[in-house]
């Protein structure tokens, strides 16, 4: 026997245990759990929240109608109630059914940890962008048509205030804090504000263009 052939009689055994072996070992080892952080977790939730009880708790501000007492005047609408329970409707639909039919899995999640720890659900559209995304729209819409349609194009400060610039700021730190804290990816952050601040304006347009912000000459606060 040559010397050649010794040795590949010595090594086919190493070879057979190391081809067999080696992708046995890449399928069983997982990918690592994702680290989440849970304060951004927190945050963007209250974010979220936030950015939709103003838009239930902001007043209709408009320049009240020349046959009436002339000025600004503030009136809260019981009738807000219904476009922000038609967004709430719309985000809870997206977080349980939606996100479930794209099964976009979440930053660090594949295959070989899903499901598991931080792994059990799925990222896109963002909900939590969706959501406060949402409530940004709907102000948005309110605001500019209460100016345009019902105050003659006056511009008051405090409406834009309540409805557009505080819920922006709102919104904007639940995308930063989503994607910080690596809850979803930037494109599932961005599909979750752009669907959402769609709706949003959409529910927001036809509440506004509906219901007039006045509560007729009874001068009551609260209306429906």
């Amino acid at each position: 026997m040559t010397w050649h052939k010794a040795w590949c009689v010595l090594l086919a055994p190493a070879l057979l245990v190391i081809a067999t072996s080696s992708p046995a070992s890449a399928q069983s080892a997982p990918s690592p759990v994702p680290n989440r952080d849970q304060g951004w977790g927190v945050a963007t939730t209250v974010t979220m929240g936030a950015a939709g009880a103003i838009e239930l708790l902001m007043p209709r501000i408009f320049y009240s109608d020349p046959e009436s007492t002339v000025g600004w005047k503030a009136r809260w609408h019981v009738s807000q109630l219904g476009p922000v329970m038609t967004l709430t409707v719309l985000t809870l639909a997206n977080e349980f059914l939606l996100k479930g039919a794209i099964q976009d899995p979440r930053p660090g999640c594949d295959s070989s940890n899903t499901p598991g720890p931080h792994c059990d659900t799925y990222g896109s559209p963002s909900t939590h962008a969706f959501g406060s995304f949402a409530a940004l729209g709907q102000g948005t819409a309110v605001w500019l048509f209460d100016m345009t349609k019902w105050s003659d194009g006056r511009f008051n400060a405090g409406s834009f205030i309540g409805n557009v610039a505080l819920p922006l700021i709102l919104a904007g730190v639940t995308d930063v804090g989503r994607t910080a804290g690596n809850w979803e990816s930037a494109g599932q952050v961005v599909a979750g504000s752009v669907a959402g601040v769609g709706l949003g304006f959409l529910t927001g347009m036809t509440y506004a263009l509906m219901a007039r912000p006045e509560c007729g000459y009874t001068g009551n606060m609260i209306c429906w």
